[in-house]
């Protein structure tokens, strides 16, 4: 055995050992260990008696609720606004976010004159503005929109202004030394550069758009799970409230899962480098 086997051994990540498809497995059997976990606790105190059952039903009760309710209409129509909110204001956020945001992180001028606003803005909570949703747009589907796209605008703003500012100073610097075009510097180093940032920002403003239009659903009665959620609370029907919150959590699962393949097919070179 050579002499630096051992500090080499030593430096290599943990997992890079094992074999990639072990790996794999890994990677998606520890969340569903988790999720595994959480569940088991959820029956063991309710059957405990640890929390009343009244007040919070089993998770046997809570699932098979669930499952009884996807044979209804009712719960795929609410899962569509919701999911139909969702996107609307996700897609809106992505379509103002990315180009204002690389538009504020390429320019001084811009930076200066907006990064007031955009502080101002950004720590405003998207529930104050219900009052204004209610007044303008009433209960409709277009106000969760306008809540979503509002929560979900600054993550991706805030991370392409950061992502596009914080390029590696020697890719710049060889541009210049070639006086490429500013159009070329911005779209080949600029833009591409700052891609890891945007996608973080996308999932995060993906995460954000979903609790927006569900809290909607919740305080003005738009259609969707929110709004299920509120009407099953004051019915008393806990079962399918705690049904339709299982719901929820589910569907903010699979979303980001989603998010997260299409962030790993967009960065495939990251994702390569980092598993080899």
């Amino acid at each position: 055995m050579s002499e630096t086997s051992l500090p080499e051994r030593a430096a290599a990540p943990r997992g890079a050992l094992l074999p990639a498809g072990m790996r794999l497995r890994a990677r998606h059997v520890y969340p569903l260990l988790g999720i595994g976990i959480a569940l088991g606790l959820w029956q063991a105190v309710t059957t405990l008696g640890i929390v009343p059952g009244t007040e919070i039903p089993a998770m046997s009760v809570t699932v098979a609720r669930l499952f009884h309710d996807l044979a209804a209409g009712g719960f795929w129509a609410m899962t569509g606004h919701t999911l139909a909110g969702w996107a609307a204001g996700l897609g809106i956020a992505i379509l103002l976010g990315i180009p204002c945001g690389v538009a504020v992180g390429t320019s001084d001028l811009l930076d200066r004159a907006f990064k007031g606003t955009i502080e101002f803005l950004r720590p405003v909570p998207s529930v104050a503005l219900v009052p204004l949703a209610i007044l303008v747009l009433g209960t409709a589907l277009s106000s969760q929109v306008l809540l979503a796209s509002f929560a979900a605008l600054w993550p991706v703003l805030l991370q392409t202004v950061y992502g596009v500012r914080h390029i590696d100073e020697v890719s710049l610097d060889t541009a210049r030394s070639y006086r490429l075009p500013s159009r070329v510097v911005l779209g080949r180093i600029r833009v591409p550069g700052a891609l890891p940032f945007i996608m973080t920002g996308i999932r995060i403003s993906s995460a954000m758009s979903l609790i927006l239009v569900v809290t909607a659903g919740l305080i003005i009665g738009s259609p969707g799970l929110g709004h299920g959620i509120d009407l099953a609370q004051q019915s008393g029907d806990y079962p399918g409230m705690y049904a339709l919150i299982l719901t929820t959590g589910l569907l903010g699962y699979g979303l980001n899962g989603a998010v997260v393949a299409a962030e790993r097919r967009v960065l495939h070179w990251k994702y390569q480098a980092s598993e080899a």
